[in-house]
């Protein structure tokens, strides 16, 4: 299983949207290392849906359920969505300002790359950000 971020802002897509939805098309990825990274996704992998602009932090889990096709929102090019599902909000969001704070996070895409809407998450990070979220995975 791998691990990863995607970013929505919240006035266009939330969390709460992602809960009332279940299982959403992510689309509208217009970024050609977002894209690729999309198409490494595979069902099963689980990513931490993150509020960006306004509340900047983790604020849930969704495991993708289709991996990699051709986004219908995309009027020219080779673009591509996946499918999440809702798995579970974090106990408690985790914000931007405190990942940053935690050494252990320095190589962080979200802190290396912040525009980049879809990362990969390495284990430990998934682990450490969990921690921080007080959430715990379900074998």
């Amino acid at each position: 299983m791998a691990y990863w971020l995607i970013k929505s802002e919240p006035h266009v897509f939330s969390w709460t949207d992602q809960v009332a939805h279940k299982v959403e098309s992510w689309t509208g990825v217009r970024n050609y290392q977002a894209r690729k990274n999309l198409i490494a996704m595979k069902i099963g992998d689980r990513a931490f849906f993150y509020h960006s602009h306004i509340q900047r932090a983790i604020v849930g889990v969704v495991e993708i359920v289709r991996s990699a096709y051709p986004d219908p929102t995309a009027n020219e090019g080779n673009w591509v969505c996946v499918d999440v599902k809702t798995i579970e909000s974090m106990p408690i969001p985790v914000p931007l300002a405190q990942i940053k704070k935690e050494p252990l996070l320095n190589q962080l895409m979200l802190i290396k790359q912040p525009r980049l809407s879809v990362c990969p998450i390495s284990d430990e990070h998934w682990r450490i950000l969990c921690r921080m979220g007080g959430w715990q995975e379900s074998p």
